[in-house]
């Protein structure tokens, strides 16, 4: 078996490193080549074009920023017409919508298409304990199930191609309706002189806790923000994302909104490329 890894970012790399850990054939292509260095020194192949990995792949596994990146690397006029007799694992994080519209790009050209995005981040790939949530027809996962066994130990079967994609939206929007409503609360006990440990002795006792909460505590009390796991640039799409889909559907999105503008602060307050802890430094500002 041939895999071919396409988008070796934070989140790619680890992931990329751990089949080649398992000794499969691995082939790598990411737009900046200066990224798979730690690949190559580990025994994958190394491509200058994307088209090269999939004809050489039985498997092709993209981990790529958006959608418009995975049209650039998997439908462009080189690459299309290699999809056929291949499998194409969707993993990044895009809209139902989208990968509807990618699967049946795929289909039509003759190769088979399905999603699992991935719940949790750098440590969790690294140890393979990412959540995995696929999107398929049922007999594709149990095909598909040992392979995706490498990411995390219980991939878990959703639906359609489409829900996968749906769920982990949704997951995404807590992510960053959660990190904000935290980080309004240790701000408003800062400014009204409670200590912030009592405050965190209290809310850990309470249904109101949350593990991510002691997981950015720390960053937002120093202001520390680099080296992120999930860069705010990221979140800002996926939130994006969310928004587009619940109106389709005739969700009130108003709260998630409010968000959207703190997150779209924070970017041009420069933190784009930082954790999305950065939040707390727009919502405690003294402006």
């Amino acid at each position: 078996m041939k895999v071919a890894f396409l988008g070796t970012g934070l989140m790619g790399q680890p992931m990329a490193q751990r089949l080649l850990a398992a000794k499969i054939q691995l082939i790598a292509y990411n737009r900046t080549p200066e990224k798979l260095s730690p690949l190559q020194a580990a025994g994958a192949e190394i491509v200058e074009k994307p088209h090269q990995a999939i004809r050489e792949a039985d498997y092709v596994i993209l981990m790529l920023t958006n959608t418009g990146a995975i049209y650039n690397v998997l439908l462009s006029d080189q690459s299309s017409p290699a999809l056929a007799g291949r499998t194409i694992i969707q993993m990044g994080t895009i809209s139902p919508t989208e990968s509807q519209e990618i699967r049946d790009a795929v289909v039509a050209v003759g190769g088979e298409y399905i999603e699992a995005p991935v719940l949790g981040s750098i440590p969790e790939a690294e140890a393979g304990k990412l959540i995995v949530m696929v999107g398929a027809q049922r007999e594709q996962y149990q095909r598909h199930l040992k392979l995706l066994q490498h990411f995390g130990s219980e991939p878990v079967f959703v639906g359609s191609v489409g829900t996968a994609a749906a769920l982990k939206l949704a997951l995404n929007q807590l992510i960053a309706s959660l990190t904000a409503a935290f980080a309004l609360s240790l701000s408003f006990a800062q400014h009204q002189g409670v200590d912030v440990d009592l405050f965190m002795q209290i809310l850990r006792k309470s249904a109101l806790y949350a593990p991510t909460f002691d997981k950015k505590l720390q960053r937002m009390l120093d202001s520390n923000y680099t080296n992120p796991n999930f860069p705010i640039k990221h979140l800002m799409k996926d939130t994006d994302l969310f928004i587009d889909e619940a109106k389709s559907v005739g969700l009130n999105v108003s709260s998630i909104e409010g968000v959207q503008q703190v997150i779209e602060m924070a970017i041009k307050m420069s933190f784009a490329h930082d954790d999305y802890s950065s939040i707390f430094s727009v919502i405690n500002t003294n402006e």
